[in-house]
């Protein structure tokens, strides 16, 4: 059996292990499982107990709190877009003053940390202004 690429997650595992080295201690990096991946009645049937537990359609991969700043991040694949419950997500977000950011890359990871203002502890990508 072959193995299907995980792009998405490659990315956002290398995103998290770079943030955690790129941020100060005490930063919060939290993704929330927000789907399940079980096809079939099952997985509907939990899928239904996950969003009346508060599950948020759309909610963004990570979310980082640091230095009292809060910043979502949307991993996508190069090719990947954003469903339109990511796209409402991302509109209530940025309505309420908080920080959102489409990440395909590590890059884009650390220059959406130097666009929202947060400090670290490496060099920001080129073309970006250092916080």
């Amino acid at each position: 059996m072959k193995r299907r690429g995980t792009p998405e997650a490659d990315l956002q595992r290398a995103v998290v292990t770079a943030l955690r080295f790129a941020l100060p201690k005490g930063t919060i990096i939290h993704h929330c499982a927000n789907e399940v991946t079980e096809a079939g009645p099952r997985g509907a049937k939990r899928q239904a107990i996950l969003v009346g537990m508060g599950v948020h359609p759309g909610f963004a991969d990570l979310i980082i709190l640091c230095d009292g700043k809060v910043l979502f991040l949307e991993l996508k694949s190069l090719k990947g877009r954003l469903s339109p419950a990511q796209e409402a997500f991302r509109d209530a977000v940025l309505a309420q003053g908080f920080g959102w950011a489409l990440v395909r890359s590590l890059d884009d990871a650390l220059g959406a940390l130097a666009d929202h203002g947060f400090t670290t502890r490496v060099a920001s990508p080129t073309g970006r202004a250092a916080p």
